[in-house]
């Protein structure tokens, strides 16, 4: 029972860590429990059930609003919605078993605190790689300005692994292991002397960004959808009438919030090159494109100041439940999205140009995926923008703060600027450092200029994507080998 305890410990801590509660310092000791626990539990199969009611438990608590999602929006309500969140809790907890099980031999080494460390990332990276990804434990990071030097060089993954280190530590302590073995957290000391993240700056351009606040339940007919496209347009060009500033360099729609197909819709495409030509700006907007087999693609499309189609982003990484309901849910409970059918992923990485500078956008849920962002800066994008949905949340405060936390470190890994346009909020400007420059207020229909720069040069993460988690499973791998006893029998072996 008292490992239980100690396991279900983990799990809240992990809960008040991140957005809604934002405790974010509780992270260096959040795991802390569970590792003793798995000490103490010799056993595989209990030591891995334990992790798993970690996991479990802490997506109980963070991803909550997942439940209203698959209720109201999936409308199978709440006979049905609780099983299917719960089974969703009971997958996501599956990784954190896998760790959990993996773990102890390696905690008994005398170098475990590295080595556990080094586990924990490849196990979050490669569990990311199948099941639903969202907040890994570097993003509790976000307002620590020493870890968050890590960002640019490491990933988000760095971070992981220094808070794993502390976590580690502080079981050994509860378990008065030998101080020496304390001394693998001393490199720590070292992170002050890397590079301090960008100081804030002027920034030299402005976005004019539109929040059109749409219900998602709204019924579309051709004269409300055309009702909303011109509204859209009205709020675009209202940006224009302060006077004393300049242009806009763009002006930025959310990701697609109702009936919104340039390709498909004569009237919309009118609006929209009308807007593009009546303001001289470009205009980046979230559309709905097809496939050549005619199945949905959610896109982001850029135009020309004459109104030209210059480029069309299509989303690679779609939302479970949101894009497509995995097999075998299909049968109880429906997708987010309206579109008949399931959405096809895109396939290409798209940067575009603005005159003499590159621009690249990425969708919605997009943003918890730090190979993927990368890979825009990589091909030369000095600017990003995040187009986003987030009314499908309702109108919980932690699932929108977890987005943002999320887009916060994309732009610290990759020192750019990046605007978030989304349906009510947050829509915000994130500095290359990972602040919050500038939110528009949530829930309400308006527009805003948000400010950005744009930057050329790019870190060693954007160029070098995920060699930190390489260099952990190198260190993960050959420990575990070494001690592969200690996982399918009771007891491990220290060295």
């Amino acid at each position: 029972m008292l490992n239980a305890a100690l396991a279900l410990a983990s799990g809240v801590l992990l809960v008040l860590t991140f957005p809604r509660f934002s405790f974010s310092y509780l992270i260096a000791i959040a795991l802390t429990p569970l590792l003793v626990a798995c000490v103490r539990e010799p056993r595989p199969l209990p030591r891995f059930l334990l992790g798993w009611l970690t996991g479990a438990s802490c997506l109980f608590g963070i991803t909550d609003w997942i439940r209203f999602v698959i209720e109201f929006h999936g409308k199978v309500g709440p006979l049905l919605g609780w099983p299917v969140f719960l089974l969703y809790c009971a997958a996501q907890g599956v990784y954190f078993g896998l760790f959990a099980w993996l773990a102890r031999p390696l905690l008994l080494l005398s170098w475990g605190i590295p080595a556990v460390a080094a586990l924990w990332v490849t196990v979050d990276v490669a569990a990311g790689s199948w099941l639903f990804l969202w907040i890994t434990l570097g993003n509790a990071g976000a307002d620590m300005s020493v870890p968050m030097r890590l960002a640019p060089i490491t990933g988000v993954h760095g971070l992981s692994f220094v808070f794993m280190m502390m976590a580690t530590a502080c079981a050994f302590v509860a378990l008065r292991r030998p101080r020496r073995q304390a001394l693998w957290l001393l490199p720590l000391a070292l992170l002050p002397l890397l590079p301090a993240l960008p100081p804030a700056t002027e920034p030299e351009e402005e976005a004019a960004v539109v929040q059109p606040n749409v219900d998602e339940e709204a019924v579309w007919t051709r004269e409300a959808a055309n009702e909303l496209h011109q509204r859209m347009v009205y709020l675009s060009l209202q940006t224009f009438h302060e006077k004393g500033r300049v242009r806009p360099a763009l002006i930025v729609w959310p990701e697609t919030p109702a009936p919104l197909y340039f390709d498909e819709d004569p009237r919309f495409r009118r609006h929209v090159v009308s807007l593009a030509m009546s303001s001289g700006s470009h205009v980046l907007f979230g559309d709905v494109a097809r496939t050549r087999d005619g199945a949905p693609l959610n896109s982001a499309r850029l135009l020309s100041p004459e109104g030209v189609p210059l480029s069309r982003y299509d989303k690679i990484e779609l939302v479970p439940f949101g894009e497509y309901v995995p097999w075998p849910l299909g049968a109880v409970t429906e997708k987010v999205s309206r579109e008949v059918g399931d959405f096809a992923p895109g396939t290409e990485i798209v940067v575009s140009r603005v005159g003499s500078r590159r621009i690249a956008s990425f969708i919605c849920y997009e943003s918890a995926f730090p190979g993927l962002v990368r890979r825009f800066v990589g091909a030369g994008a000095e600017v990003l923008f995040n187009l986003s949905n987030d009314g499908y949340f309702g109108r919980s405060p932690s699932a929108r703060g977890q987005h943002l936390l999320l887009v916060r470190m994309r732009a610290a890994e990759n020192r750019r600027w990046i605007l978030r346009a989304t349906n009510n909020g947050i829509t915000a400007a994130v500095d290359p450092a990972g602040r919050v420059i500038k939110t528009l207020p949530s829930f309400q229909q308006l527009s805003g200029r948000l400010p950005f720069s744009y930057v050329r040069e790019q870190t060693l993460y954007s160029r070098y994507g995920n060699w930190f988690p390489l260099l952990c499973l190198l260190i993960a791998g050959p420990a575990l080998l070494l001690n592969y006893e200690g996982l399918l029998r009771d007891g491990g072996r220290r060295s």
